[in-house]
């Protein structure tokens, strides 16, 4: 199919790419209420909340510094060739309005807007927001059905509770969509764990419910190729959420987020693992944790634009 002349971003050789209102990636901005809503097919969203942060606040400016840096995106995939924007409409939806001082409302508030696109018949690509943003996401997508997810991380964010009973946190959406009945467990893959850890409590739970969890040293012993083999393996042909924390790469090349780990893979395995999720049945994805109070060069939002339209690259393709 070939997209509608409308949904064409504009082009660096018809406008600067410092000029103009950012959207995702220079795409029109097509609000709910918009009329053309339902003719969009893959919707970039923003939840600008960070409020299940336990470490560095920040995460809340991600999709406006994703925006800015997102007006280098061009038309065409270099690597892959595909031409996301031709392939399929798509738009930037906006952001989510989240009420900073209210976790469950600000909740609530997400999963109420995803309801509604994918009441249009959208397919949601999230810009966040820190990491707890997956889950009223996935309360939405996986109403119906329990997903199947890829995960790229350095945690697992499959805890219990945080500081004796706190049971939502940056640490704990997957762990609570799995009790809620939103993910199959045994179609979940986690790459990249890593760093120090205050108990395997975790792990344990992973372990208990048939998650896979890929550690970077066996993703580094292995490659990029084998693992990603395994992942398409684990989550098949069947729906299939994609959550992308920029912490899965090594704060050498993505300094800019809230809680960094030492020893992740460098800016082109990051590429190279999305590039490897062609044939999955991808429902929706997200990138999160870009927290741009330490982004000073602004690297670390350029490299998670990137990813953005490597995802968009494999949810059309």
């Amino acid at each position: 199919m070939m997209s509608d002349p409308f949904f064409q971003p504009v082009s660096g050789f018809d406008l600067p790419r410092y000029a103009g209102v950012p959207t995702f990636m220079r795409l029109p901005h097509i609000p709910l209420e918009d009329e053309r809503l339902g003719q969009v097919d893959v919707g970039l969203i923003g939840v600008p909340w960070d409020s299940g942060t336990t470490n560095r606040p920040g995460p809340r400016h991600g999709p406006r510094q994703l925006r800015d840096m997102s007006t280098m995106m061009r038309a065409e995939n270099g690597a892959t060739g595909i031409r996301p924007f031709e392939a399929m409409n798509c738009a930037d939806l906006g952001d989510v309005p989240p009420n900073p001082a209210d976790i469950q409302e600000s909740m609530t508030r997400i999963t109420a807007f995803y309801n509604r696109v994918l009441a249009a018949g959208i397919r949601p690509l999230t810009a966040g927001g820190d990491h707890l943003t997956s889950l009223p996401v996935l309360r939405a997508l996986a109403a119906k059905e329990p997903l199947g997810m890829v995960h790229f991380d350095s945690h697992t964010d499959l805890f219990h509770s945080y500081f004796g009973g706190t049971m939502y946190t940056h640490g704990t959406p997957f762990r609570r969509a799995v009790e809620e009945g939103l993910l199959d467990p045994k179609r979940v893959v986690q790459i990249g764990i890593r760093g120090t850890t205050y108990d395997r409590e975790d792990r344990d739970f992973a372990e208990s419910v048939g998650i896979r969890v890929i550690p970077i040293e066996e993703f580094h012993a292995r490659g990029v190729a084998d693992v990603m083999a395994e992942a398409r393996e684990i989550v098949g042909t069947e729906p299939t959420y994609v959550s992308y924390d920029i912490d899965f790469i090594d704060p050498a090349f993505a300094p800019g987020t809230g809680t960094p780990e030492i020893g992740g893979p460098n800016s082109f395995q990051a590429l190279q693992v999305v590039r490897a999720l062609k044939g999955c049945k991808i429902v929706g994805a997200d990138l999160v944790e870009v927290s741009p109070p330490f982004d000073a060069s602004g690297g670390t939002a350029y490299l998670g634009a990137t990813i953005l339209f490597e995802l968009l690259c494999v949810m059309v393709g």
